[in-house]
């Protein structure tokens, strides 16, 4: 079977059950996919004899009979998560050559669960970006094109190569992080399913940080099905990680019915944006029928300060990543710049800084240095967190009246050619997050559920924000909504 690559995680962990093929025949297939597609440039790190080894102790382990259902499934890791003696650089020149001596808790969950890892997936440095165009290796390149064009499509960002390779069979799922909708608008650019836990419901130890108060790591899978299956391998309380909650993780797979009679899903008039496309609004509308007819109580809310939350995250994210890169100095690991004589520590400090770091990432240490600093802290940093407070809020009270899950759409458009978005104005780049950073300012779930194509032949995700803890919840009401829409479009394979 030389397709095997393009199983889902619940048809290969059947098939593997059933000894229709084994863990190294799978992985094989996966490896020869990668081998075959450097024009998408998805995968960075390569770890065949990583992946063979891993593998073959799934099928050891699957011919025992007590495997877990992740057992002996091929993914790839993006390269924001430590993974043992493989290099882990954040996408950035400052953290090369570095290995950690340590592995993720996320990864060391999912090794545990007989998972195999193929290797290391592109992003955007330190996962700031939207179109995966700011890593140190290069873009990676979206494996779907506008009809009848062969210019490269951004898979959208951070988390653009785990959605390029999940996208193109490369792999059977990948992990992602989202910060403001690295997981979820990437996602939605390729076709695929991509879920963003309750703040806290995954460790964010071993991942390179972010904003430390926004990020969270969650699965990038083909289907709603693979989403709850490879979440639930992920997911644990960490001891390792302060805002780790000490709560069970569920069957997530189990809450899988389809039936939401009588749930109720409300709709944001604040989503429905200024210039929003009208092929997006048509999709929103599609959806919102969609589960009308699987029987959900369609309700009009409002959450009043949406329109505060991409000035409030671009104070707080960029102020939390000065914080946290502030640890690059090319002291103790990473980079180190070549230096002069008489160059003192502060020297050291400034070239290997500005050698390492790319434009992007510059830019948002500079704008988190500049609302920290002493003049401006109450001015933008305590202002912005007093607005998060209030978006956390209008999701409080929505949810207090009884919603149980809110559709709306993903992504403010279908994915954008590489390049198109101007480097000289990043707010333009900032705005593809306009849907997506709520749900992190508030800590929520959500889950980008691919729905339908444009008029060019590209897909269309909408986004369903659940109740806080409530994943299983959410992810029926995205198994409803996949049911509907029926979503089997794949891209061409021209890589």
């Amino acid at each position: 079977m030389s397709d095997l690559n393009k199983l889902t995680i619940s048809g290969a962990r059947d098939g593997l059950r059933k000894g229709d093929f084994t863990s190294v025949e799978l992985t094989d297939a996966c490896l020869g996919a990668i081998e075959g597609a450097n024009a998408l440039n998805a995968f960075v790190h390569n770890t065949p004899e990583i992946a063979r080894e891993q593998a073959a102790a799934a099928d050891a382990r699957v011919s025992k009979g007590d495997a877990p259902a992740m057992c002996g499934i091929p993914l790839g890791i993006k390269d924001l998560f430590c993974t043992k003696g493989v290099p882990s650089q954040a996408a950035s020149a400052i953290l090369e050559g570095f290995k950690p001596e340590y592995e993720s808790t996320v990864t060391q969950n999912l090794w545990d669960s007989g998972a195999v890892m193929l290797g290391k997936l592109n992003m955007d440095e330190f996962a700031m970006g939207s179109s995966n165009e700011t890593s140190t290796y290069g873009n990676a390149i979206n494996p779907w094109r506008r009809e009848g064009s062969n210019a490269d499509l951004t898979p959208g960002g951070s988390s653009g190569g785990s959605a390029s390779a999940v996208a193109a069979d490369l792999c059977l799922a990948a992990t992602g992080t989202d910060t403001g909708g690295s997981i979820r608008q990437p996602a939605a650019f390729t076709g695929i399913v991509g879920l963003k836990p309750t703040y806290g419901r995954v460790s964010r130890w071993g991942v390179v940080a972010f904003a430390s108060s926004l990020d969270q790591a969650g699965p990038m899978t083909k289907t709603v099905r693979d989403a709850a299956i490879m979440m639930e391998a992920m997911a644990s309380h960490d001891a390792k990680d302060s805002t780790s909650a000490n709560i069970p993780v569920p069957n997530f797979e189990a809450a899988l019915t389809g039936d939401i009679k009588g749930k109720k899903i409300g709709i944001p008039a604040e989503y429905h944006m200024d210039g929003m496309p009208a092929e997006i609004e048509k999709l929103w509308s599609e959806g919102t029928q969609m589960l009308r007819d699987a029987g959900a109580e369609i309700v009009d809310i409002s959450l009043p300060h949406t329109k505060y939350a991409l000035p409030a995250y671009y104070v707080i994210a960029p102020a939390e990543a000065s914080s946290n890169l502030a640890r690059y100095d090319g002291v103790r690991y990473g980079h180190r710049a070549t230096l002069s004589a008489g160059d003192g520590i502060d020297d050291m400090y400034e070239k290997t800084r500005a050698e390492g770091f790319g434009h992007e990432v510059q830019r948002r240490v500079m704008v988190g240095t500049y609302v920290l600093s002493a003049g401006f802290y109450d001015a933008y940093y305590n202002r912005a967190r007093r607005v998060r407070a209030l978006i956390k809020k209008d999701f409080d009270d929505v949810f207090a009246a009884g919603v149980d899950a809110i559709l709306t759409p993903a992504t403010p458009s279908a994915a954008f050619g590489l390049g198109e978005m101007n480097d000289a104005d990043p707010v333009k780049m900032y705005l593809n997050d306009v849907f997506t950073v709520t749900v992190n300012l508030a800590g929520l779930p959500g889950i980008s559920v691919p729905t339908g194509l444009n008029s060019e032949g590209l897909p269309l995700g909408l986004q369903l924000i659940g109740r806080p803890w409530e994943e299983g919840d959410l992810l029926n009401s995205a198994y409803a909504l996949e049911n509907s829409a029926g979503f089997v479009a794949k891209p061409n394979n021209w890589w």
